[in-house]
C-alpha cells in the first residue's frame, strides 16, 4: 500500500536547526567504510567467481582506539589502533574458499592509503576478522532470489529518506567535503581526517563547530597550528559567508592553548587514542545526522546490497524524494518510509508512507508521485550495482 499525505512542517522552517556530520576520519565513519568496503570486496569475488552475489552481512564493526604521543614536528603511535570486523558470510561455494581474511585486510588498506596521508595502515593499524557462515534460513532467502529473479527481503526493517537538503544541512555537509578534499589537504598538510561538523541554525544565524584533528609532523611549534587554525577559518568563511551572511565559525573549541591542550595527531584521527568507533554510530547514509528529520538507526554500511533491506531501503528512499523534487515541478519537498516483510520480495514493501510539502494542486502531485514509486520500486532488484561501484554511499 502507498499513503501519500501533506508534510505541514518544513524543518528549514522552524525557529531552530540542528545537523551534525563525523567526517571521513572520524573513529564512528572509519567503522562504516571499512565494512562498507569489505562487503564490495566479497561481492565483486562472489561475482567473478559464482556469477551472482552470496549471502553476507558484515555490518558489525568496533574500532579501539590506541594510543599515541603526539609532538610538534613528529610524535609516534605508541599502541597501533584495533579494528575488529564481524558478521556472517558464505565462506565456501561449491568447493571454492573463499578468502575472506585477505579481502578484508587488502581493502582496508587500500582505503586507508587512498584518504589518510600521515596514518600507515601497516604500522598504526591492526585489523581483526570474526567472520562465520550465516544462518541456513537467510542464505535459503539469496538461492530462492536465484529462482525467482526477484531478492526476498531477509530482514523486517524500515527505510526512510527526505530531499531536498536545508540550507543548514548542505552548510555542514558541504563544509566537512571542502576540508577533506585532497586539493586542499595539499595546501595545508597539517589538516587531519578527522573533521567534525555540527551545525545550528537560529533563525536566520547559522553558527558551525568544526572539530579538525592536526598533524604534528607538519607542525614545528604553536604558533604553526595557531596559523593553520586561523587560516582554515579564514577559508571557511571566504567559502561560504556569502550565502550565509550570518555565520559563525569556531574551530577546535577545547584548545588552550598557554596550557599546551591542542588538537594534535600523529595520524589525523583521534582513533589514535582517544576516541573509540563502531559501525552504525555516525552519518545516516545520507551522510548527515539530522536529529529534526526521520532518521533510521539501522546501521546501513556492510550489510549486503542484494536483500538486505535495512541497506536497500534507506539508500532508496532520499534518492527517490530527490527525484521526485526534481521531477515533479510542483513538489517542494519529499519525506519517504518504507517497511519491508522478510520473506517477501523487495519490491513490495508492507508498508509505503510518503509526505510531501506541494505548491498547487496536491492530488495531482500525490498521482503523479504515486506513479513514480511504483515505477522506481521496481528497480530495487539492480540497485546492488550501484552500490558496489560505490555511486551510492552509506555514510
Amino acid at each position: 500500500m502507498i499513503e501519500i499525505s501533506p508534510l505541514e512542517e518544513h524543518v528549514g522552517e522552524l525557529s531552530v536547526e540542528v545537523a551534525e556530520r563525523k567526517g571521513l576520519g572520524h573513529p564512528d565513519t572509519i567503522c562504516d567504510a571499512l565494512a562498507e568496503e569489505f562487503s564490495r570486496a566479497l561481492c565483486r569475488f562472489y561475482l567473478d567467481h559464482f556469477g551472482f552475489i552470496l549471502h553476507h552481512n558484515v555490518d558489525k564493526g568496533l574500532l579501539f582506539a590506541g594510543r599515541a604521543r603526539p609532538a610538534f614536528g613528529g610524535g609516534e603511535v605508541l599502541e597501533p589502533i584495533e579494528i575488529f570486523l564481524t558478521g556472517r558470510a558464505t565462506l565456501e561455494y561449491k568447493g571454492t574458499k573463499v578468502p575472506v581474511e585477505d579481502l578484508a585486510h587488502e581493502a582496508a588498506e587500500a582505503w586507508f592509503r587512498r584518504h589518510f596521508h600521515a596514518l600507515d595502515p601497516q604500522r598504526h593499524i591492526r585489523l581483526k576478522l570474526c567472520v562465520r557462515p550465516g544462518s541456513a534460513e537467510l542464505v535459503d532467502l539469496f538461492l530462492k532470489a536465484q529462482k525467482s529473479g526477484t531478492p526476498l527481503a531477509n530482514d523486517t526493517s524500515i527505510g526512510v529518506g527526505f530531499a531536498p537538503l536545508s540550507p543548514l544541512e548542505e552548510l555542514v555537509l558541504t563544509t566537512e567535503k571542502f576540508l577533506n578534499d585532497p586539493s586542499l589537504r595539499n595546501d595545508l598538510p597539517a589538516l587531519g581526517q578527522d573533521i567534525k561538523v555540527m551545525g545550528i541554525r537560529e533563525g536566520q544565524s547559522f553558527r558551525l563547530t568544526v572539530a579538525c584533528a592536526m598533524v604534528d609532523r607538519f607542525l614545528p611549534d604553536l604558533e604553526a597550528y595557531l596559523s593553520v587554525k586561523e587560516k582554515v577559518q579564514t577559508l571557511l568563511l571566504k567559502k561560504f559567508s556569502s550565502r550565509y551572511p550570518d555565520l559563525e565559525i569556531r574551530l577546535n573549541t577545547a584548545d588552550d592553548p598557554q596550557r599546551g591542550d591542542i588538537y594534535l595527531t600523529v595520524t589525523g584521527t583521534s582513533a589514535e587514542a582517544g576516541d573509540d568507533g563502531e559501525v552504525g554510530r555516525g552519518n545516516r547514509v545520507n551522510g548527515l545526522i539530522t536529529p529534526l528529520r526521520p532518521m533510521s538507526l539501522e546501521a546501513a554500511a556492510g550489510k549486503n546490497p542484494v536483500n538486505h533491506v535495512g541497506k536497500i531501503y534507506n539508500l532508496f528512499a532520499p534518492n527517490l524524494c530527490q527525484k521526485l523534487v526534481q521531477e515533479i515541478p510542483t513538489i517542494r519537498e519529499a519525506s519517504l518510509l518504507l517497511v519491508s516483510r522478510i520473506g517477501y520480495p523487495i519490491t513490495d514493501p508492507q508498508m509505503i508512507f510518503l509526505r510531501l510539502r506541494v505548491e498547487g494542486d496536491f492530488e495531482k502531485a500525490a498521482s503523479q508521485a504515486r506513479e513514480m514509486v511504483l515505477e522506481e520500486l521496481k528497480t530495487l532488484p539492480s540497485l546492488w550495482k550501484k552500490v558496489i561501484t560505490g555511486e551510492l554511499s552509506c555514510y
